[in-house]
């Protein structure tokens, strides 16, 4: 699928199974963060919305302004964080590399990269939107499964 050209109406047929889909404050800023940090790929940005790729994984960002008749609107809190409870992990990121640039690309690191006891090595990123982004990597001396 072309991504850069699709139509809204063509892209929004195409999607199946499950989608996430963040509310951002600035979407170009987000989508500096997730390029600088996370290496993900942006299609159509624009001030109000754009499709995120990471790997073979899509996602979009929206704008509040695009949910102006959406119920959801009405509960996002009026200051961050917005994404309290929610971790998005991304397993095929290094640790050390994100936080290697994170801070300087706008986020906040709330945990350095640590190996966990279920055989990864993560590091939590906060966005300035209050998204937690889990960087994670199995640890050395484990195979994948």
């Amino acid at each position: 699928m072309d991504y850069d050209s699709i139509s809204a109406e063509d892209f929004g047929a195409s999607l199946r199974g499950m989608g996430l889909n963040l509310l951002v404050v600035d979407v170009t800023r987000e989508v500096t963060f997730l390029e600088t940090v996370f290496g993900m790929k942006a299609f159509q940005p624009t001030a109000d919305f754009a499709i995120m790729t990471y790997g073979d994984q899509l996602f979009q960002l929206h704008s509040d302004g695009t949910y102006h008749s959406n119920p959801l609107l009405g509960v996002l809190p009026e200051t961050p964080p917005r994404g309290a409870g929610i971790e998005i992990r991304l397993y095929d990121s290094d640790p050390e590399a994100v936080c290697a640039v994170a801070e300087a690309a706008g986020g906040t690191i709330l945990q350095e990269p640590t190996d966990k006891p279920h055989g990864l090595r993560e590091a939590y990123v906060l966005c300035e939107n209050g998204y937690a982004w889990v960087a994670s990597r199995i640890k050395d001396g484990l195979a994948a499964g």
